[in-house]
């Protein structure tokens, strides 16, 4: 069995998370980076990390890595993969997307355009073609160069791994799927713990929590990229992981999860996006305003995604929202907040610094993920 290099590409700030999945599948882990998790296993592996990774943006099979300083180091280093292991005389193959920092070679146009006549050069001395037509399977390459290293990929997943196919329709700055899931996964939220997001927008943290709840593998009614590798993959090992997560799917396990959201649009769109995950029965979404929430019971959790105020006319509001959910959050007993906002007076009109911030960058914008501790709930006690 040929052991591999498998990358899951990530959000800054969500590594660990990240290291934390891929060790629960089984897998050994063989470096980390910012933004970036590299692991060992076989191809089965990277069905399963498709399938089964929820935090993770991508995943990628790495096929080489070396030092470039010049374009024709960079020629010489991408011509020395052995391509023909990976894609066939009839693949698709093309550098989608190149990235560069702090390195000698920062045209990505050019970085593109000289890979990819080094790997026809590669191909067509190995299958003794000039002319390929490409008209098979897809193997999207990816390039990044760090400092004059050159890391090499070939693109598994497609289309990233945060588009689970729930969400159908969604909010005007909606929270990822795979942020989403890393959030609640920064918590020691459990399925039999209350959860509630007063600011629930389309409904994907609590529709994550559910599906986290309920075992749902966040790939598995999706397609990938490498699926339709058949010089590479027997026709039933996508079909056997598949199977084997449904398997692990409990849709009956108690939850007590809830959603609220002043616009009564963004409550109906939260509903069917968590029908579309299979969810719907194990989620309560209605219309609400921050204000009105309140529990009875003790030791639950907060994970919400609030306006961040990005437009200069929303930042007025602000302080008001949040000075409404820190009088909420101190109403309620033995309760934990967890925030992600770019709003720097959070602690402010919270009311408490927050016992831990974490820095994450959701897309372009750097916010941080505020976490006020409530206190544990006691052990259940023992029969003697």
């Amino acid at each position: 069995m040929e052991m591999l290099e498998i990358m899951a590409p990530c959000h800054f700030g969500l590594e660990a998370v990240v290291k934390r999945e891929i060790y629960d599948l089984g897998y050994e882990i063989s470096n980390v980076e910012d933004g970036r998790v590299t692991f060992l296993g076989d191809f089965e592996a990277i069905a399963m990390a498709n399938i089964h990774i929820r935090c993770a943006e991508r995943i990628l099979l790495k096929v080489g890595e070396f030092k470039a300083r010049s374009f024709q180091e960079l020629f010489e280093g991408i011509e020395n993969i052995p391509w023909e292991k990976y894609i066939p005389s009839n693949g698709k193959f093309w550098v989608t997307k190149a990235t560069s920092v702090k390195s000698e070679l920062f045209s990505l146009p050019d970085i593109q355009s000289i890979s990819k006549k080094a790997m026809v050069k590669r191909l067509s001395n190995v299958y003794n073609i000039d002319w390929f037509e490409e008209l098979g399977s897809e193997y999207p390459i990816r390039i990044f160069i760090m400092k004059d290293k050159v890391t090499v990929g070939i693109d598994t997943s497609g289309v990233p791994l945060h588009k689970r196919g729930y969400r159908r329709l969604s909010s005007k700055a909606p929270l990822s799927e795979t942020i989403a899931a890393a959030l609640i996964k920064l918590t020691p939220w459990k399925a039999d713990r209350i959860l509630v997001d007063p600011f629930c927008g389309s409904g994907t943290i609590l529709i994550e929590a559910a599906m986290m709840a309920a075992n749902i593998a966040p790939g598995l009614d999706r397609t990938f990229t490498a699926e339709k590798w058949d010089n590479i993959y027997r026709d039933d090992t996508w079909k056997e992981v598949r199977r084997e997560a449904r398997e692990l799917i409990d849709t009956s396990v108690e939850t007590d999860l809830q959603g609220f959201d002043i616009d009564s649009d963004m409550v109906r769109i939260a509903k069917e996006n968590a029908k579309m995950a299979g969810v719907a029965e194990m989620i309560h979404f209605q219309k609400r305003d921050v204000s009105e929430l309140s529990h009875s019971k003790p030791y639950g959790f907060i994970i919400t995604n609030p306006p961040y105020g990005e437009r200069l006319s929303d930042k007025e509001e602000l302080p008001a929202i949040y000075s409404s959910l820190g009088n909420v959050y101190s109403s309620l007993k033995d309760w934990s907040l967890y925030v992600i906002t770019s709003y720097e007076e959070t602690n402010r009109y919270i009311g408490r610094k927050a016992d831990k911030n974490r820095k994450i960058y959701n897309g372009m914008i750097k916010t941080y993920y505020y976490q006020y501790m409530g206190a544990k709930p006691p052990k259940p006690k023992r029969n003697k």
